[in-house]
């Protein structure tokens, strides 16, 4: 096993630059999540471990050897695809095996002379062959072909070729989003139960944040090739470095309030001021007379008045079953709360709506830098 260290990594394709100094440490066995949307440049960071981009600066080292120069078959990793990328010829037998006979064919030209040498290989991949489609529940289907398979055994097809090989490192470019969203949630799962059974190193691309938040040891959240934040999922969840973490992290997302920091608080109508207690408040003191964006996730929105209290139009109500989801107006700013199922509220009605301020968050309006 090995871990996987970016030493200021920068990819550039002509006057774009996709990877923009990238620095980031994955530990060895970790299941590390690369999340971000499309084009912050998650994939090319991937494909760049792989050796199927080159590298314009800096270093990768995969354990201890720099891989800058080394070929893909020589780097002791394994990638799934999103696409699959399964011979449609072979059955599953045959493409779980494929790529363990090519490997061996390479490192054992001289053994496949001598009888005995060749039937321990057979013997050997069989075994592993045999053993890995045991794990995926796929003993059964090693003699169909992918036309017959439905898209969640195809993938875990794709997940036994790379597990068969035990390589060093597993890469990983959004396998699941080709899955409906039953058989997402499913695979997930098994995903984390292989990953903890198997101990590999992991570099998992994705820019859904519930597969982020659910899957990962430590999630590194991208933008414009740059990184923005990596840490665990809780961490960046509950202390988002920018705005830009706090409102992509998240379902559904923090919302957003603009105000000027006043020596009350945080003013966001000539009407209303919120209060921030406490340390943050003496944080957000230092930026008085500022333009701020007050950060409030849904579920810290309540029915009910009290000091921390405003009036809000209750535009939709979206029942969800356990929960309500609510879109707010308030002035001219849309928001989501989390509500119980049971709150009083009707659309096309105004209600007070209080916030818990113990989790607020505060933003620099021109940094987007968190200030608490």
């Amino acid at each position: 096993m090995a871990g996987v260290t970016f030493n200021g990594v920068t990819k550039r394709f002509k006057a774009v630059v996709a990877v923009d100094n990238l620095s980031l440490d994955v530990k060895d066995r970790e299941f590390m999540v690369l999340v971000g949307p499309s084009g912050c440049g998650k994939t090319t960071a991937l494909r760049m471990v792989a050796g199927l981009e080159e590298i314009s600066d800096g270093d990768i080292h995969i354990g201890e050897r720099v891989v800058n120069d080394v070929p893909p078959k020589d780097r002791d990793i394994a990638m799934v695809f999103q696409n699959y990328a399964l011979y449609p010829h072979m059955n599953v037998y045959e493409n779980i095996a494929f790529g363990l006979k090519l490997r061996r064919l390479r490192s054992s030209v001289w053994q496949w002379t001598h009888r005995s040498a060749a039937s321990g290989i057979r013997s050997d991949i069989d075994q592993r062959v045999r053993a890995t489609s045991e794990m995926l529940g796929l003993h059964e289907l090693l003699h169909r072909r992918p036309k017959e398979l439905s898209g969640g055994q195809r993938q875990r097809v794709a997940l036994g070729r790379a597990i068969v090989r035990e390589p060093k490192v597993f890469l990983m470019d959004e396998p699941l989003s080709n899955l409906d969203a039953k058989l997402r949630v499913q695979t997930r799962a098994e995903l984390i139960r292989l990953h903890r059974q198997l101990g590999i190193t992991t570099i998992y691309v994705t820019h859904d944040q519930v597969e982020a938040m659910t899957m990962g040891d430590r999630i590194a959240v991208m933008r414009d090739g740059l990184l923005q934040q990596c840490d665990t999922p809780e961490v960046v969840y509950r202390n988002p470095a920018n705005r830009f973490v706090a409102g992509f992290i998240g379902t559904p997302p923090m919302n957003f309030i603009s105000g000027t920091v006043v020596e009350q608080g945080v003013q966001i109508t000539p009407d209303l001021v919120i209060p921030i207690p406490g340390e943050k408040g003496r944080q957000v003191q230092s930026h008085l007379g500022r333009k701020v964006d007050l950060g409030i996730r849904p579920e810290d929105i309540s029915v009910g008045a009290n000091g921390n209290s405003f009036k809000a139009l209750v535009d939709v109500i979206e029942p969800m079953g356990s929960h309500d989801t609510v879109y707010l107006a308030l002035a001219d700013t849309a928001i989501i709360a989390t509500l119980p199922t049971e709150a009083k509220i009707k659309e096309g009605e105004s209600s007070d709506f209080q916030l818990n301020v113990e989790n607020l968050h505060v933003f620099d309006a021109e940094t987007e830098a968190a200030i608490t």
